[in-house]
């Protein structure tokens, strides 16, 4: 007998900073998987209109602060600390790559560029209602800090929010071993 068994695909994972002139290509990446995201909470036309236009002003001018994950030559996500700092500002991935391993590739490289620069700690928000990130980034060492509800002007609404964090460094806890 033969058998013949077909090797899976291996996907090509490139991650790169973000290029100037990609404005308008992260910007729908970013609004397809916020419109996922936003889901959970509703979306009206006024907000998918405030969204666009957020991300096209954010992506256009802040784009020296982005990584962006492709697969092969294809964009698939990306990530933003917009200050440089401990804090994920943004974190998309488009929802026709998602559960491949994209974005834990994607926060794997900025998780260590946080570290790389000293700090100790990874922060970000999202959504309360966001079930599907926040199970993502549990499954990834963060925790829930802290619920609030506050007013954001790029939707024009309340939105309730959870921030989640991540202790960088040592796998074990910080417990000491010279092995």
């Amino acid at each position: 007998m033969l058998y013949f068994c077909e090797e899976p695909e291996v996907l090509l994972i490139h991650i790169r900073n973000a290029r100037e002139g990609e404005a308008e290509l992260l910007s729908e990446v970013g609004l397809r998987a916020w419109r996922k995201a936003m889901a959970a909470i509703g979306e009206s036309d006024a907000m998918i209109d405030a969204a666009r236009g957020a991300f096209a002003n954010f992506v256009e001018s802040a784009w020296l602060t982005i990584t962006v994950v492709e697969v092969g030559s294809q964009v698939a996500g990306w990530a933003a600390r917009e200050g440089l700092d401990e804090t994920i500002s943004d974190f998309w991935i488009d929802p026709a790559f998602t559960g491949q391993g994209l974005g834990s590739a994607l926060l794997e490289r900025i998780e260590s560029d946080i570290a790389e620069q000293g700090f100790e700690r990874v922060t970000l928000q999202t959504h309360s209602g966001n079930s599907e990130a926040i199970g993502f980034f549990r499954k990834h060492g963060y925790a829930i800090h802290w619920l609030s509800v506050a007013y954001n002007p790029k939707l024009d609404r309340d939105v309730p929010s959870v921030g989640l964090s991540k202790p960088l460094g040592a796998e074990d806890g910080g417990i000491y071993s010279p092995l």
